[in-house]
């Protein structure tokens, strides 16, 4: 245990137990300038990343609002994003070229998730000869992924394959990552929400971190309960808004232990379901996204990294969505030939996604940090590599950007650009933000415009 009395408190306190490392979120008391300081952090936070990833693209007639610029009416798909609709901007007419064929025939799918954040053409191969190009993620995570525990976070709900053939000769390495750390290599995501907290809060040698594991699951213990001591030594040198906001984040990593399963009243939980679920993964898609968004806002808001992705779903993914009445599978809808019926059931599998991005989006806002929030502090990407899925096209993109930057974005806006504007001009903007600059991202012409006023 640490001796937090002989400690000077800083932004770099953290809670500790065995085999644990508990990081704290911003406080008052820690608000000095904040390590690796530089354009793209304030006062009170260092600026973050995130992408998001959906597949099959989006009913473009119930995306995209009828009026450009400030107080547009969000279109039925957005609807769910009216709490945050001043936090956003959407973001029309940017293309991804090297989605198309170029030549190499169909596979638009695979395409679209190789290309959506590294705007290289991929090579077409099912086998060991694979080459996309870096990801936009994965090049500010080398820049300045030594400023933080961990340098990105890869985080996803359905399993990937690196290896066979998943879309028309395109190998699954394609369809199932959308983080390249180089040309030849994909950056595999978690899909199981109760490794990643693990891995957040690990810390010491593997056989500590075994032990504390197996010494929690066999008592029923939170990660709480074996940094008590750190706590209590910690609300004594905290002020009364501090302190609130320290039980705030105990408070809501119980309730996420709660959500994860490790509780006994969580114990019962794969037999709702009839197939078995690993530890960790529940059996409902939508507590999976929600948990693994969690998951990404607890590493934000403790600094454990500054750079994530998220895939809602692989690419060309044909699961049902049941529980909004959806029966069909996603993929298999997405080529409606036009027909009403389907394009009804393509816009309501959309508005479900969206309503998922809505709750990231207002956890974010909800974390206070000095005068700002963690949306304010953050710039959160989402959206497609396909637009009209039925057309497989790569141009008008379905795309928002989220968060205030900093205070370098002015956001409540829709914009639009013109038709084939690379949507890999959007990465570097962001990259210069976060203090990440580099000379191109894929097909990149240069910065993308009017992102301020």
């Amino acid at each position: 245990m640490s001796n937090l009395k002989s400690q000077k408190l800083s932004r770099r306190t953290v809670l500790r137990g065995l085999g644990l490392s508990l990081a704290l979120p911003w406080l008052e008391g820690t608000s000095g300038v904040v390590r690796g300081s530089t354009a793209m952090t304030t006062s009170q936070g260092p600026l973050r990343m995130a992408f998001i990833f959906v597949p099959n693209g989006a009913d473009m007639q119930n995306w995209t609002p009828a009026t450009e610029g400030y107080g547009f009416k969000l279109p039925y798909i957005m609807q769910p994003l009216a709490p945050v609709q001043n936090d956003l901007m959407v973001l029309s007419g940017l293309a991804h070229d090297k989605g198309r064929a170029n030549g190499d025939g169909p596979g638009d799918h695979a395409r679209s998730a190789s290309v959506f954040l590294t705007g290289a053409q991929p090579r077409k191969t099912d086998g060991e000869q694979i080459r996309s190009g870096m990801s936009v993620d994965q090049a500010a995570a080398q820049a300045m992924g030594h400023y933080t525990r961990f340098s990105s976070l890869e985080l996803g709900v359905d399993a990937g394959r690196n290896a066979g053939n998943c879309d028309s000769g395109y190998s699954c390495a394609y369809s199932s990552n959308i983080s390249w750390s180089s040309e030849t290599t994909p950056v595999g995501k978690e899909i199981n929400p109760r490794l990643v907290f693990e891995r957040l809060f690990a810390s010491g040698p593997p056989k500590e971190v075994d032990r504390s594991v197996q010494q929690r699951e066999f008592l029923k213990k939170s990660v709480l309960d074996f940094v008590a001591e750190d706590a209590k030594q910690l609300q004594t040198r905290l002020g009364r808004n501090d302190n609130r906001k320290l039980d705030e984040y105990l408070t809501g990593i119980r309730e996420i232990e709660r959500r994860l399963g490790t509780s006994p009243a969580n114990q019962s939980m794969a037999h709702e379901v009839d197939y078995k679920i690993p530890g960790g993964v529940p059996g409902s898609y939508v507590e999976h996204l929600r948990l693994m968004s969690d998951m990404m806002v607890l590493a934000f808001q403790t600094d454990s990294t500054r750079v994530a992705t998220m895939m809602f779903a692989n690419a060309g993914d044909n699961k049902n969505y049941r529980q909004i009445g959806v029966r069909d599978g996603h993929h298999d809808l997405s080529h409606h030939g036009r027909n009403a019926e389907k394009m009804e059931k393509i816009r309501n599998i959309n508005h479900f996604h969206v309503e998922q991005l809505s709750y990231l989006l207002q956890r974010m806002k909800s974390i206070q940090e000095g005068d700002a929030t963690l949306l304010d502090n953050s710039m959160i990407c989402y959206g497609s590599g396909i637009s009209d899925g039925d057309r497989h096209n790569h141009d008008d993109l379905p795309v928002l950007l989220a968060g205030g930057g900093c205070g370098t974005l002015d956001p409540g806006r829709h914009i639009r650009f013109d038709g084939e504007t690379p949507m890999c001009n959007l990465f570097l903007s962001m990259l210069d933000r976060m203090g990440a600059s580099v000379p191109f991202i894929g097909d990149s012409t240069g910065r993308l415009p009017n992102l301020t006023v």
